[in-house]
């Protein structure tokens, strides 16, 4: 069966919402579909470049719907952005023939397949990974509850209540969606996973540990995009009161982001330079190797609508290379970690409550162990990606009947 995704963005961009989408697709070959992209043109404001307009990645063809301009009025950009996307899905549809169209959030991505999907008679089904109204807010965009808020939540349950099925990320939107008056039976979690192949423990990357003289310390981590909502100026403060206590401890931030030339200003303020490191990012094959380095790994969101109710992709990663978690007590990571079984869990927003944990975790190293092994069993036992999209055809079945009841 040939299923068309309608992506935000994708390869040969890395952020977790690539990384995520391209393990969807291997999932779905796997699982004997064939599926196609079409990206929206965020795609290639995002590269910062034009994109062919047809590639191949991976062994999967991405269509591209080319460049929009900026526009200063609220909402022209939007417009004009949905307006170029369903004139290249319908271009792409009709020349494909897929059976179905799989439109992933943001809702932009959305209510172009939701009109394309109408006009050639195909089920819709739309995938939500985090509210778009939510993410605004937490770039600044906008405000909770002005009225550009409160438009862009009406907009995304009416897509909801049309779409012939949904998807959502975790149990967190589920419920949210369920508030709004969208039957439960029509929402299916599709949960973040791990390839366990490629995430298991390995051996340490030798040429970062000898540049970053982390031979003999211990090491805390984060690895991932420097969001403010990641609570990363927090685990400096936090491991700035441990520092003295654990003159080995060191604390490796890898990644980039909105927050990085100020969390650089921080460890300097607070005379950390040789204790704290910030290598940038790095190529993500060498992934693995750089988490083998870490002995503890660092998830200290703080609480929001966002983090409260989306699930991170990286916590799963870090058990999967079976390393220790810390990480706040937001509801996100409350679906995912269990406190004292799979990892620790502190008071969001808590300096000293991650201070404590941090230094419980370096000092026992029985307790670290322990959740090493029962992060990565529980990882290996429910959150392999052939486990999490296995409801994908009885997802996309139902969405067929819809669709052809609807017709009829």
């Amino acid at each position: 069966m040939k299923i068309l995704h309608v992506l935000d963005h994708s390869l040969p961009l890395h952020s977790g919402y690539t990384f995520r989408s391209q393990s969807l697709l291997r999932a779905q070959r796997d699982q004997g579909c064939e599926p196609l992209v079409v990206t929206s043109p965020k795609h290639e404001a995002s590269l910062q470049a034009a994109a062919p307009q047809r590639e191949e990645i991976n062994g999967f063809t991405y269509y591209r719907s080319g460049a929009t301009r900026a526009f200063a009025v609220p909402f022209v950009g939007e417009l004009r952005l949905m307006q170029v996307l369903a004139q290249r899905l319908l271009q792409v549809a009709r020349a494909e023939q897929p059976a179905l169209l799989h439109a992933h959030s943001p809702v932009l991505n959305a209510l172009p397949a939701l009109w394309v999907g109408r006009r050639l008679g195909l089920p819709m089904v739309y995938e939500i990974r985090a509210f778009w109204e939510d993410a605004a807010v937490d770039h600044g965009t906008y405000g909770e509850g002005t009225w550009k808020y409160r438009l862009t939540r009406a907009i995304e349950t009416w897509v909801c209540r049309r779409a012939d099925q949904v998807a959502v990320l975790c149990q967190g939107l589920k419920a949210d969606l369920q508030q709004r008056g969208i039957a439960a039976e029509k929402i299916t979690p599709v949960y973040n996973g791990v390839d366990v192949e490629n995430f298991q423990p390995v051996a340490p990357d030798a040429d970062f540990q000898r540049q970053w003289r982390l031979a003999g310390k211990s090491v805390i981590g984060f690895i991932g995009s420097f969001y403010r909502y990641e609570g990363l100026d927090l685990l400096v403060r936090a491991f700035h009161r441990i520092a003295t206590e654990h003159p080995q401890a060191r604390l490796l931030l890898v990644g980039g982001g909105e927050t990085a030339e100020e969390l650089t200003a921080l460890v300097r303020q607070l005379g950390l330079q040789e204790r704290v490191i910030l290598p940038g990012r790095i190529a993500h094959e060498r992934i693995p190797a750089i988490y083998a380095l870490i002995d503890v790994l660092a998830y200290p969101r703080y609480a929001m609508r966002l983090t409260d109710l989306v699930t991170p992709l990286k916590p799963l990663e870090a058990m999967a290379m079976a390393k220790a978690v810390v990480a706040s007590d937001v509801g996100g990571h409350r679906e995912q970690i269990q406190d004292g079984e799979t990892g620790l869990l502190f008071k969001a927003g808590d300096e000293r409550a991650l201070a404590a944990a941090l230094d419980r975790l370096l000092r026992d190293a029985a307790l670290r162990q322990r959740l090493e092994q029962q992060g990565r069993d529980w990882v290996c036992q429910q959150r392999r990606w052939q486990q999490t999209t296995a409801v994908y055809p009885g997802l996309y079945a139902r969405a067929r009947a819809v669709c052809r009841a609807r017709r009829r």
